[in-house]
């Protein structure tokens, strides 16, 4: 028993390694090819905001936070600011502690720079709710006069309150707060140039600190709409394949999220550029000058497959009138005539394995698209079901069809149960390399499928190592 073992092994050995090996694919969804990633630059409308006087900073907005016009930024005061007493009701407290479990929730310690900025917000939400920094434009501006601050003529510096020894600045106008200063807060589509496009000579100026900062200095900026605008600089190639589009869906690689906006190329200098104008989602890269983005040109997806894969097969095609019923009434097939001299011919049911299914104007029948009416169109049946001048019976009709016409499909081998079985694909798009095939084809492709690398290599039914 050990020997005859023995000698199946040794035979199995020579037979794997003298046949011919085959290569697979996995077949994967998705776009044929890959959306161009390019980096944009962002241009919003946005305010600089100077210091109204001098002194040390207590900030009370984080950053990227959307404060109403007039709702406190930061406080200056002469010293270190000492702690101040403030009373809240019990449901005050309540929403500062719900704001503070979702914070920890949401808590990264690789960002732990998070946690300056959400104290800062939380001492800006202490206040407000305290009400020390509710008050009318006049009682504002009255403040501004008799306080020590100097406000810098022509220069956005906000409302001012007294807090103690603290004077407490609330910002010109709603928006986005953003501590930091690039020199592109006054560019417009209009005044850019090619040198602004250049990543390496950008510079960006931190504006939290805990030293004293004198009158007319920077200390933040506000982003006053949601509107914004990304230009992209584009090849030529890239330029001409989005020329016809009007729109267009953009992809942030930052957080993967996406939105679309509206699309035109413009020139800046000898560089084409893409202007992508938005109308939401600022708030989420207000920090950001330069964001990297992926633009979705590829929108036809499918069943990605190798060029290499496809074959065509040869089918009968049989009128969809002639399909009749199993006697268990589940299996679809032809009846097929054995005899048709004698008076009663002799008739048998032959199941068949249906690949396509077409109307009458030639149109592929689906699940999805097949309708009450079941006159006209074909069957495309494999050649190994029939012969050549078969002759085929109409259920409950005298009506007969001899088979011989034929046409083709196109399809791939699939290899999932260790031979080659043919399947049938719905080409979509294609290009040198690869093609992207309809998902749920009659006897198509799913994902996930192994199929033959090199569709000519083998022949179907083949066992494939």
């Amino acid at each position: 028993m050990f020997g005859a073992l023995f000698i199946y092994m040794i035979i199995t050995v020579i037979l794997y390694a003298t046949s011919p090996h085959v290569t697979s694919y996995q077949v994967t969804s998705g776009p044929l090819t890959k959306n161009p990633v390019c980096t944009a630059l962002a241009l919003r409308e946005e305010q600089v905001v100077q210091a109204g006087g001098t002194g040390y900073t207590e900030y009370y907005a984080r950053e990227g936070m959307e404060v109403r016009k007039n709702g406190s930024v930061y406080g200056l005061s002469s010293a270190r600011q000492e702690v101040q007493n403030v009373s809240l009701t019990e449901e005050q407290l309540e929403k500062l502690r719900s704001s503070m479990a979702k914070f920890s929730y949401a808590f990264d310690g690789s960002d732990f720079y998070d946690t300056y900025s959400f104290k800062y917000e939380l001492e800006g939400s202490i206040l407000q709710a305290a009400g020390v920094t509710e008050q009318t434009d006049k009682e504002a501006a009255d403040t501004d006069e008799d306080s020590d601050s100097q406000v810098i003529t022509g220069q956005a510096v906000g409302t001012a309150v007294s807090l103690g020894s603290q004077t407490v600045y609330t910002s010109p106008e709603a928006g986005v707060i953003v501590y930091s200063t690039d020199g592109y807060e006054d560019k417009t589509v209009e005044n850019l140039t090619e040198e602004d496009f250049n990543e390496k000579s950008y510079k960006k100026t931190d504006l939290l600190t805990s030293e004293e900062i004198k009158a007319g200095d920077s200390v933040y900026k506000v982003i006053t709409s949601e509107k914004w605008t990304l230009m992209v600089p584009l090849t030529d190639k890239l330029a001409a394949a989005i020329a016809d589009r009007t729109s267009i869906k953009v992809k942030f690689t930052k957080d993967g999220e996406s939105q679309n906006g509206s699309l035109s190329i413009i020139s800046i200098g000898d560089q084409k550029v893409a202007q992508i104008q938005l109308q939401n989602g600022m708030v989420r890269y207000a920090s950001d000058r330069f964001l990297e983005i992926e633009l979705v040109v590829n929108t036809q997806s499918g069943l990605k497959i190798p060029v290499s894969s496809i074959v065509t097969k040869e089918f009968y095609l049989i009128p969809r009138d002639f399909l009749a019923k199993g006697d268990n009434s589940e299996g679809e097939g032809f009846i097929r005539e054995l005899d048709s001299n004698s008076d009663s011919p002799v008739t048998e049911f032959v199941e068949a394995v249906i690949y396509k299914e077409t109307d009458a104007d030639g149109n592929e029948i689906t699940s999805e698209s097949e309708t009450e009416d079941d006159s006209g169109g074909y069957c495309y049946v494999d050649k190994e079901t029939f012969q050549d001048g078969d002759i085929l019976k109409k259920q409950d009709s005298t009506e007969t069809f001899e088979v011989g016409e034929v046409d083709y499909l196109e399809g791939v081998y699939c290899m999932n149960k260790g031979y080659a079985v043919f399947r049938q694909i719905k080409i979509l798009d294609q290009n040198e390399e690869y093609c992207i095939v309809a998902q749920g084809t009659s006897y198509g492709l799913q994902p996930f499928d192994y199929i033959v690398l090199d569709g000519e290599s083998v022949k179907e039914e083949e066992i494939l190592y």
